[in-house]
């Protein structure tokens, strides 16, 4: 997979958007960087995250309540912290600030909840060419993405593909909700993974001049957006 960012952004869906920026903004100390419409009563917050970006999704409509496994746990290196400092957001997302270098972190990590580790490290190895770096423990660029059995974690019925708006739409619970890996090319990237037999979120589509993305799901069902920024790789073939 060529990445056109070596870092990976992470999407997070709240109600409580002032407590969340608070969190982020001022304990956490995350830069803010701009607000994004992206419509159907959503409002993206984003914050710089040692080269990854922190999406804070608010919507106004109520949301369900967070679930068992998946995105579970995200650490974040901090040159100021001596030691691991675990740490709960207003919505209960398990974040830890991790000291720089410590057990290799020296942006941030991802961890998920799974019910197959052994079908994750085929997704993550293959499918998506991570860096190995131990038993469920993978690196994309210079993120890194572990996963461990969660004997609570569900696997997501076998859905067929929706328009990027429905899948977006079925992401809307409280907590971690997806990841975003930024490519080269979403269109090339889109169709190795099909040939591959990933499961097959949304098919590629062009947001105006900003992007074109898709959407693929993890073995339990965990989406991640495959996205083309123009302002990471040049304008977008009409």
């Amino acid at each position: 997979m060529e990445l056109a960012k070596r870092f990976i952004d992470i999407g997070i869906f709240t109600n409580r958007v002032d407590e969340m920026r608070a969190f982020y903004g001022e304990r956490i100390r995350l830069p803010y960087e701009e607000m994004l419409p992206v419509g159907g009563g959503v409002r993206q917050y984003r914050y710089g995250l040692l080269g990854s970006v922190l999406k804070i999704n608010h919507s106004r409509d109520p949301l369900p309540a967070r679930i068992a496994g998946g995105y579970r746990k995200l650490s974040i290196s901090d040159p100021r912290t001596p030691m691991p400092l675990p740490m709960q957001d207003p919505d209960g997302n398990d974040i830890e600030l991790v000291p720089s270098g410590q057990r290799g972190v020296n942006q941030i990590e991802i961890h998920l909840g799974v019910t197959d580790e052994a079908a994750f490290e085929h997704f993550y190895g293959d499918a998506l060419n991570a860096e190995r770096l131990g038993a469920g423990r993978f690196k994309l660029g210079e993120t890194i993405v572990s996963v461990r059995h969660d004997p609570n974690a569900t696997r997501a019925p076998k859905s067929p593909s929706a328009s990027a708006t429905d899948v977006i739409a079925s992401m809307r619970l409280v907590g971690m909700r997806y990841i975003t890996v930024q490519v080269r090319d979403c269109d090339s990237e889109h169709r190795r993974f099909m040939s591959m037999g990933v499961w097959e979120g949304a098919a590629p589509v062009t947001l105006g001049t900003v992007a074109r993305i898709s959407f693929i799901r993890d073995p339990d069902g965990n989406f991640i957006e495959i996205s083309q920024r123009a302002s990471l790789t040049g304008p977008i073939a009409s």
